[in-house]
């Protein structure tokens, strides 16, 4: 597909997925098709787009379910990866969910990863790509200047193997965030957060199927931070993506979703 037509594609979608985008009460959400709950949690600079083909794919056999993480809207002293993870548990208690799976990208690992270590009679499965919790080289060691776009340009482009996925459109939303007093305050307040929040002990204990799918080529979560959750998870199963970063299912949405159905078949879930 060309680029062009791919980026207005892209932002097609998105005025569709926004013109979904549900209000109830405190909560944003989307929702499709119907089953069993999975939830997509985004990660720290995520957005609708970043699960664009995973929707698709599984919401013709589960629920499929985005909440819009509150990333900048708690105060900033409240802002962390814990109350993130209980806003999630207030929004499928809100939903009446009896048990969820559980798919997180980055940050939305951490979420999830903190949300089954408090509830895991909740977590029917956990599936974590590219996942923060153990280790996170965010933006490389630095943050992004905010007077600077191709900086940007660069630092986005590290999240994947292939630079073309970092488009003008990527670039300038990211430059906007970065230019936002209020939202990098929290931002920082967040990944200071998830870097305190080490969950390796915690890892042993969560006993339900975990599916862990990594790009060979990530240098925000590397290869040895998949190793390493396959080794700490009791019932996990590791799959890695050649030439491919840290977003698997932006990257090769097709194979992450290839592995991901059949590891969902496999385990009759």
């Amino acid at each position: 597909m060309p680029a062009d037509f791919a980026n207005g594609y892209l932002w097609l979608y998105l005025l569709v997925m926004t013109e979904k985008l549900r209000e109830e009460g405190k909560f944003r959400y989307i929702e499709e098709g119907e089953g069993e709950p999975l939830i997509l949690l985004h990660g720290l600079f995520g957005a609708l787009s970043n699960f664009q083909e995973v929707v698709e794919h599984f919401s013709k056999r589960y629920r499929v379910v985005i909440p819009m993480l509150p990333l900048y809207e708690l105060p900033v002293l409240e802002t962390n990866a814990r109350n993130i993870a209980k806003y999630l548990d207030r929004f499928i208690k809100f939903k009446g969910y009896e048990q969820v799976m559980l798919l997180g990208n980055s940050l939305g690992g951490h979420v999830a990863l903190i949300y089954t270590r408090q509830h895991p009679e909740m977590v029917k499965a956990l599936i974590l790509t590219a996942s923060s919790g153990l280790y996170e080289n965010a933006f490389g060691s630095s943050f992004p200047r905010r007077e600077d776009r191709e900086f940007i340009r660069k630092k986005v482009a590290v999240t994947f193997y292939d630079p073309k996925h970092a488009t003008d459109e990527l670039v300038e939303e990211c430059f906007q965030v970065v230019n936002d007093r209020n939202r990098v305050l929290r931002i920082l307040a967040i990944a200071k957060s998830a870097i305190r929040h080490n969950m390796a002990k915690d890892l042993p204990k969560m006993e339900m199927p975990a599916c862990l799918i990594w790009g060979k080529n990530d240098t925000i979560t590397p290869p040895e931070v998949a190793n390493e959750f396959h080794e700490k998870l009791p019932d996990s199963e590791l799959f890695w993506i050649d030439e491919c970063g840290h977003a698997p299912m932006m990257e090769h949405p097709e194979t992450f979703n290839r592995l991901l159905q059949e590891w969902l078949d496999k385990r009759g879930l």
